[in-house]
């Protein structure tokens, strides 16, 4: 998957906010589908289609533990991530800098 499709697949799969409670919950740990699903009113096949979407993305990892296949986190796609925001941040701060000293120098001049 190259750089954009990776980034594609993880903004999308960050859109849903289902999704998004799925990986603040992983974030503590690993859980069955059966635990993540216990805080939303919604069936566990349903839980396991958001799970999917989360694993096509990279966001998440499932094993295999016996009967059971706990899920846990990847951190990878969503440093990729932040690291793309962060470019437009760094942007975004240095505009925002030159408007304040623009503004200063119109308030020193106002007041001169």
């Amino acid at each position: 998957m190259s750089y954009e499709q990776q980034l594609d697949a993880t903004f999308a799969a960050l859109a849903d906010p289902t999704r998004r409670a799925i990986l603040s919950r992983l974030a503590t740990g690993e859980a069955s589908v059966q635990e993540l699903a216990e805080p939303f009113a919604m069936s566990q096949p349903a839980i396991s289609k958001h799970l999917k979407v989360l694993e096509r993305a990279g966001l998440i990892r499932r094993g295999r533990d016996a009967q059971r296949r706990p899920a846990r986190i990847e951190a990878r796609a969503l440093q990729e991530a932040n690291g793309w925001i962060e470019r437009y941040r760094a942007l975004w701060e240095a505009n925002y800098a030159r408007l304040d000293d623009l503004l200063d120098e119109l308030k020193t001049q106002k007041k001169d």
